[in-house]
């Protein structure tokens, strides 16, 4: 996982995806962190 090729938000999942060159994908789920962010303060 080094060299990042794309950074995308998914309207349809709520998810921004990461997509990297040797072929791993994370996906982030903004309303989860939003979440998280909320209870955390």
């Amino acid at each position: 996982m080094k060299t990042l090729l794309s950074c995308e938000f998914n309207i349809d999942t709520a998810c921004v995806e990461l997509k990297y060159a040797d072929g791993t994908t994370i996906s982030n789920d903004t309303i989860a962190v939003e979440n998280e962010v909320a209870d955390n303060m």
